[in-house]
């Protein structure tokens, strides 16, 4: 057990337990989880139950910061509601024992809250933040952007990602279903898709439009009086530094569909497309012309559990354990910076689309219209 990296989880809500039996199918690499926080005691016991079908004993506490004083856990993964991200990351931040963290998308729900956590990580090289944008890992999608940084397609002009699914889940108290504590469909969602477009197109943002409304989804719903005021639909588009465009369309009740996600990526040699859950990409040159397309199928041999999200969990454990293993040789793959950025992207979005017009960065990285 003495070179056992040792693990606490905060929130053990659907995804809590997710990460917990990633984290079990990893114990080979010499990982344990050692520890849990929920206040929630129907998710307390799922998590008991997963861990004890593992044989990995828990010590149990209903607050973080009981935990963090503990001292048990050498890194602890936070999925908890995204309102509450903030207030938990500047805890474990200042905390006196240091603890590396694996944090949830979004890093917060506001892009000043985010900075915050940025400037406070900033003041401990102790600790390494790695932000929970797993999607990069998927391997349709880590295959095309092998493909793209390869120069395969040439520079990249045009980035579209179309998300066709179900509703959004079920969630403890509901949390889920109001802006104000989710950030927003365009935050709480789609902030996966906006770091995949900075990614493919090698720059950062500059001005996003959107247009979304709630036409389907959660009208009929009605939680202390009030109907959830989350969009089930969007069109986003976005610009870059580089003059790349990247185009988001999202729906919410699309269950009619072969792929969730269908992500294309075009340069000025050629197209790349990924396909998701398919796990297909699709790659074609422009002098090569339709004839030419070829069609791979996308696996990694690395993935002990497919789990919710295709395996990209437990790739993005796998990755944060080598960085950690590395004692500040390695950076996080996805650092507070990115999770920063995808945020600040939702948030332009969803004031586009409150305010009608294109909504730049840097007014939203300066806080104006940022909470």
């Amino acid at each position: 057990m003495a070179n056992t990296v040792k693990y606490g989880i905060i929130g053990v809500g659907m995804m809590g337990r997710e990460h917990l039996i990633n984290l079990h199918h990893l114990r080979d690499q010499g990982v344990a989880v050692v520890s849990i926080a929920d206040p929630h005691i129907p998710s307390q016991q799922l998590a008991l139950n997963l861990a004890q079908s593992f044989h990995w004993p828990l010590k149990v506490f209903s607050e973080h910061k009981e935990l963090l004083d503990s001292g048990l856990c050498d890194v602890v993964i936070v999925s908890t509601p995204n309102m509450t991200h903030y207030q938990i990351l500047m805890d474990i931040i200042n905390h006196s024992k240091p603890h590396h963290v694996l944090v949830e998308k979004p890093l917060c729900t506001t892009v000043t809250d985010c900075k915050k956590v940025v400037d406070a990580a900033r003041k401990r090289p102790d600790i390494l933040v790695q932000v929970g944008l797993e999607y990069r890992y998927m391997p349709p999608v880590a295959k095309l952007i092998e493909i793209v940084k390869g120069g395969t397609l040439g520079q990249v002009k045009m980035v579209a990602i179309r998300e066709h699914r179900f509703p959004f889940l079920i969630k403890v108290n509901n949390w889920n279903r109001f802006n104000v504590n989710s950030g927003g469909t365009l935050v709480e969602k789609c902030c996966h898709f906006f770091d995949l477009m900075r990614l493919f197109a090698d720059a950062n943002p500059v001005r996003v439009m959107a247009s979304g409304a709630i036409d389907v989804n959660h009208k009929d719903e009605i939680y202390d009086g009030k109907v959830p005021d989350i969009i089930d639909n969007a069109y986003v588009i976005i610009e870059f530094e580089n003059g790349s465009r990247g185009m988001l369309d999202l729906c919410m009740f699309a269950e009619g569909s072969k792929n969730e996600q269908e992500i294309s990526v075009v340069g000025d040699i050629g197209k790349g497309e990924a396909f998701v859950p398919e796990s297909i990409v699709r790659l074609g040159t422009r002098v090569a012309g339709r004839d030419g397309v070829q069609t791979l199928k996308a696996e990694d041999s690395r993935i002990k559990y497919d789990g919710l999200h295709h395996g990209s969990s437990y790739l993005e454990h796998l990755h944060f354990l080598s960085a950690i293993r590395a004692k500040g040789g390695q950076a996080p793959a996805v650092d507070l910076q990115d999770g920063l950025i995808s945020v600040a992207i939702g948030v332009a979005a969803q004031i586009s689309i409150e305010k009608a017009r294109f909504v730049t960065i840097k007014e939203v990285m300066d806080d104006h219209n940022s909470k």
